[in-house]
């Protein structure tokens, strides 16, 4: 509705399209968002019990915080059919900038905070995939990923650490450090110029209900194992970052272990280039069957391993196919979408983090009722099993160019 009225040369001008925006464009972006993430990471569950009191109304929070991002990104697509994507990012990275500012207030305002900064992350995460999927072939997808992953691994290594550090000097500190990335953001979206995306004809009929996607997701099996690999995947970072420190304690380990492995794991995006070759030289069936494999065998040998130390070694290990995982696969889900279902498979999509948010910690709280906390890897390394099982379905020639099929041996 805002733009009807304008010519479409002008809200899609020839020399915007000759500047396509690659893989470098989308990474920059990437990288300034996790500068914001990652700062706020360990800062976040700190504030938050600092201002409850009481770790079961912080877990009641996330869970109520988690499903208001689910529900958001399924209704992002409907929204996008008024709101231009451009605004979208926008008020999804103005988001960021108003959680900053909430934070750095401190008290009850961090509740408030972390609702506006998870709603930026689901927001612009669903709109930054619909532009790759806009601008980027299918077989440089893995190249886009890699390089957003390497532009984000400084950020994701040191920002847990920094973030809490800034805290101890000043509670707003790091809040005050995080809106001001997000007042980059903004301005290096919009120097990018990446406008509404590539122009598709509109449907000559009127909008389906708001939630009416979900039944063509459904209909495609391609899809919905796409998005399995994601949520099974985000399930097994929940159990290592989550429930590696708290094993680590309860058996008499060093106490900031868990923390040093975590950001010793975010500094393995940093060799993502040489594991891109690694899967590029095979196919993205062989990389995703690898990764779920070796990661699913890393929590299974944790769950029965009756020395602490040598499980908390298996999943460390288990954590480098995880990284695997994350260049490889959300590969199979992107180059199954049809471009005229891009901005909503992309909100699909970004509901993988928030299934797996609500799935893991209810689950496992079960688990922990009747089996201690190895109970939960045995549970993780199981459900990556299964995904290796489901990944032997994929095409084995998935993300190999036509030209080189003939040449290539899986």
């Amino acid at each position: 509705m805002f733009e009807r009225s304008i010519p479409e040369w002008l809200r899609h001008p020839p020399e915007a399209a000759a500047r396509k925006p690659g893989a470098k464009a989308f990474a920059t972006l990437s990288g300034i968002e996790a500068m914001i993430r990652g700062t706020l990471l360990s800062v976040f569950p700190l504030a938050m019990y600092q201002a409850l009191g009481d770790a079961g109304a912080v877990s009641r929070v996330y869970f109520v915080i988690g499903l208001a991002s689910l529900m958001l990104g399924l209704l992002l697509p409907w929204i996008n059919r008024t709101v231009p994507r451009r605004w979208l990012y926008t008020f999804g990275a103005m988001m960021y900038l108003v959680g900053g500012t909430l934070g750095a207030m401190g008290g009850m305002m961090i509740v408030a905070a972390l609702v506006a900064c998870t709603l930026a992350t689901v927001t612009c995460f669903i709109c930054l995939n619909a532009y790759v999927l806009d601008y980027v072939a299918k077989n440089d997808l893995g190249k886009t990923e890699t390089l957003r992953m390497f532009y984000s691994a400084l950020s994701w290594s040191a920002g847990p650490v920094t973030g809490v550090a800034l805290m101890k000097l000043w509670p707003p500190l790091p809040f005050i450090l995080a809106a001001c990335f997000a007042v980059v953001q903004i301005a290096v979206f919009w120097w990018l110029r990446l406008g509404n995306g590539k122009l598709i004809q509109r449907a000559k009929g009127a909008a389906p209900n708001p939630l009416a996607f979900l039944g063509r997701f459904f209909a495609q099996p391609r899809l919905i194992a796409g998005w399995l690999f994601a949520v099974i995947r985000s399930c097994g970072w929940w159990g290592y970052i989550v429930y590696l420190p708290i094993y680590a304690i309860e058996h008499g380990l060093w106490e900031e272990l868990g923390g040093v492995l975590v950001s010793v794991t975010n500094a393995f995006l940093f060799v993502t280039p040489l594991m891109l070759r690694w899967v590029q030289r095979r196919t993205v069936r062989v990389a995703v069957r690898t990764g779920f494999f070796c990661a699913s065998f890393g929590f299974l040998v944790a769950a029965v391993l009756p020395v602490a130390e040598l499980a908390v070694a298996s999943l460390f290990l288990a954590s480098a196919f995880l990284v695997l995982l994350d260049i490889a696969g959300g590969l199979p889900f992107l180059m199954a979408v049809k471009p005229s279902e891009r901005t909503e498979m992309a909100a699909v999509y970004s509901s993988f983090r928030d299934v797996s948010g609500i799935m893991t910690p209810g689950i496992g709280a079960l688990i922990l009722l009747v089996a201690p906390i190895q109970g939960i890897f045995g549970a993780v390394g199981l459900a990556l099993g299964a995904m290796f099982v489901l990944s032997g379905r994929l095409h084995p020639m998935l993300g190999v160019a036509p030209a080189e099929r003939g040449r290539r041996i899986v």
